[in-house]
């Protein structure tokens, strides 16, 4: 019979950690839609943000504690009563608030806060009291606590706890241990810190060393009960531990780590897809659980294999995270229930006016092709949520000339802020020329760092998807759009980035307005 002792609560950072990754920035409406599903799929705790960190953070933070019905909503703050302050008036009004404090133990970060260890313990009493004296519910952070001394470790953690600490995560910040390791520090800190036992202790793993997922699970066989992940492994570098990697380790494999999450699989798919079209980081195609290749067989004993019996080669379900089991190939005769019953089993859920809308790129897409894939349909929701009809920037028309006797040529029309604009431009093939043309029509000082196309399916008709990636006062701007035509597709990528980077832009004007007003 499973008790709550074998329970792991699943703490999501994804809008947090995840959104620290250059180029990762979301909207307000996407943040929301990423943390409505969150919570339906059952995670325990959202960090929703960093409130101190912008205006919009602090506004998302409040609006997605507002929305949750079931997960408990975090803020971060750093051990700063400023900070602590501004968290709880992000995350008050959440039917479960948590308070999660911060500051940097190691001998590395002691020096960069100019604090002896024993100003530090003054920190962390002080800032964690404070935390508890506005919220019940209080996580406490030791950055960097791999690279912490033992004893000074116990010692912060005893504090923290004696402050009102309810949770204490243990972060290997810069991915630096190792599985043994990680087991043995979580079990040290349960053996010598008083108190330890009325507390819950978390692991929050990086994955630079690629031992994310095994230095989590392994801090859960030590005694640690909640997992800090992402969608995707999403995060700064190479990212966190994967929230897919772990909760599907411990369904598949509990026969030895006999633990259970509270999280609805199947609707990991869905998830995972929705965070790669809004971040614009794609799914590796070998990636645990979600890649595109996770579920695919080509060598010919393994599809022998797999058709006599699938376990042969398969240790989990298409469906038990989400995926059909068939392949249906659409085309221009499917109708709207056809789509949408395909779009439900490629994880998409869609009301009445979202699904109008794609069916109508659908049908076009279908004009184009003789056969639309699961691939061409994944790519074309990625579209939808790369642009809308609200973007400062939108591709109305464009056309160009290439010939091998002189530069290429674009023409191009478009709406900026509304008001349509056209020129023509040249340049050192057809994509060059589109993008000078985009940089006359909407100037700016952004440098393209990457671009990058790929094929979504095989054949002379295939849809490209492309990458863009902009560099600006050093933050990054990703766009990703996908097309028959090579040429829209850049074009579209292009200004996705670039909508992205006018509208962060009118976010820090609007920031900057408001607190010289203040």
């Amino acid at each position: 019979m499973t008790t709550e002792q074998d329970r792991v609560l699943i703490f999501d950072t994804t809008l947090r950690d995840g959104e620290q990754s250059p180029g990762a920035t979301m909207s307000h409406e996407e943040k929301l839609e990423i943390a409505q599903l969150l919570d339906e799929m059952g995670v325990d705790i959202i960090e929703a943000g960093f409130p101190i960190a912008s205006e919009g953070d602090f506004e998302a933070v409040r609006a997605i504690a507002e929305q949750a019905k079931n997960a408990v909503i975090c803020g971060l703050a750093r051990a700063s009563t400023t900070d602590i302050d501004r968290c709880w008036e992000a995350v008050k009004h959440a039917r479960r608030p948590r308070i999660h404090t911060f500051i940097g133990t190691s001998p590395l970060h002691r020096d960069i806060t100019a604090l002896d260890q024993a100003g530090m313990i003054e920190r962390i009493q002080a800032t964690v009291a404070h935390a508890r004296n506005l919220c019940d519910n209080v996580q406490w952070s030791p950055m960097d606590a791999t690279r912490t001394e033992h004893d000074y470790l116990c010692r912060v953690v005893e504090t923290a706890i004696k402050a009102g600490a309810t949770t204490i995560n243990i972060p290997d910040t810069v991915g630096y241990t190792a599985p043994r390791e990680s087991a043995e520090l979580i079990a040290m800190l349960r053996e010598r810190v008083p108190g330890a036992d009325t507390i819950t202790f978390a692991t929050h793993c990086h994955n630079d060393l690629g031992m994310a997922t095994a230095n989590s699970l392994a801090a859960v066989e030590a005694g640690a009960r909640q997992i800090e992940c992402t969608i995707n492994g999403l995060g700064e570098r190479a990212g966190n531990t994967a929230l897919e990697e772990v909760v599907m380790a411990l369904k598949v494999r509990n026969d030895i780590m006999p633990w259970r999450t509270g999280i609805d699989t199947t609707k990991i798919m869905q998830i995972s897809r929705l965070v790669a079209a809004v971040s614009g980081f794609p799914v590796q195609y070998n990636k645990a659980v979600v890649g595109k290749n996770a579920f695919a067989h080509e060598s010919g004993i393994h599809q022998d294999g797999m058709l006599k019996n699938a376990q042969t080669f398969e240790i989990m379900r298409p469906e038990d995270v989400g995926l059909a089991s068939t392949s249906l190939v659409m085309g221009k005769h499917s109708g709207r229930a056809a789509l949408r019953a395909k779009l439900s089993e490629l994880g998409y859920e869609l009301g009445d006016n979202q699904l109008k809308d794609v069916f109508v790129r659908f049908k076009a897409l279908a004009d184009r092709k003789k056969e639309v894939y699961d691939e061409d349909l994944i790519a074309l929701m990625q579209e939808s949520v790369a642009g809308g009809e609200d973007d400062h920037l939108q591709l109305k028309r464009l056309r160009v000339v290439c010939g091998t006797d002189g530069p290429q040529e674009a023409e191009l029309t478009l709406a900026v802020g509304g008001e349509e604009k056209s020129i023509d431009a040249t340049g050192d093939g057809p994509v060059d020329a589109t993008f000078n043309a985009i940089m006359m029509l909407y100037p700016h000082d952004a440098l393209l760092e990457l671009y990058q196309v790929h094929a979504v399916t095989e054949g002379t008709d295939a849809q490209a998807t492309v990458s863009v990636r902009l560099a600006r006062d050093g933050r990054v701007y990703t766009g990703q759009s996908s097309d028959t035509d090579t040429v829209v597709a850049s074009a579209k990528a292009y200004l996705n980035a670039l909508n992205k980077l006018h509208l962060f832009a009118g976010r820090a004007d609007n920031a900057a307005l408001m607190q010289s007003a203040g």
